[in-house]
């Protein structure tokens, strides 16, 4: 007998916690951006595949980009664009920027391709983005990552 009360409740008191509980909790997180894919162009231009992640666990739609890229140590300009592109939370997509670099981040991205080398680079800036229901954001951006050369595709690192 007590141990069909102490099991009623253990269930009621699950049950009332439950019904308490507010559902999916929602966070906002500080997004990250990343170069997926540099081309060098016939023209000396660059087409940039930006990669945006958003750690949130809602959407964000992301509205203005603007990201000071540095070639090793030398800066190649500013990646700016304004992709309004809606990002579902814990997910990210890809956004294409083109970029007349400084010729001291072409001849560093020429040098690496001809020797097959890595190539460091840095992008500092911020990202302006809306999560649901929410009012804009801007987030403070400050990464470093390398590119390698792709194998098969002359002029493309990744």
């Amino acid at each position: 007998m007590f141990h069909r009360v102490r099991t009623a409740l253990f269930v009621l008191s699950v049950l009332a916690l439950a019904a308490c509980s507010q559902g999916v909790v929602k966070r906002v997180s500080e997004p990250a951006a990343s170069l997926q894919q540099l081309t060098v162009n016939a023209d000396g231009s660059w087409q940039v595949a930006l990669r945006l992640q958003n750690f949130s666990s809602m959407p964000m739609r992301f509205d203005d980009v603007a990201l000071q890229l540095r070639i090793g140590d030398s800066p190649a300009g500013t990646l700016a664009t304004r992709p309004d592109v809606s990002i579902s939370g814990v997910s990210a997509d890809v956004v294409q920027v083109t970029l007349t670099p400084s010729s001291a981040a072409r001849l560093v991205v020429a040098d690496a391709l001809a020797g097959n080398r890595t190539l460091a680079y840095s992008l500092v800036g911020t990202v302006a983005a809306t999560p649901e229901d929410r009012k804009q954001r801007t987030f403070q951006i400050s990464s470093r990552s390398t590119l390698n050369q792709a194998p098969g595709l002359p002029g493309v690192l990744r």
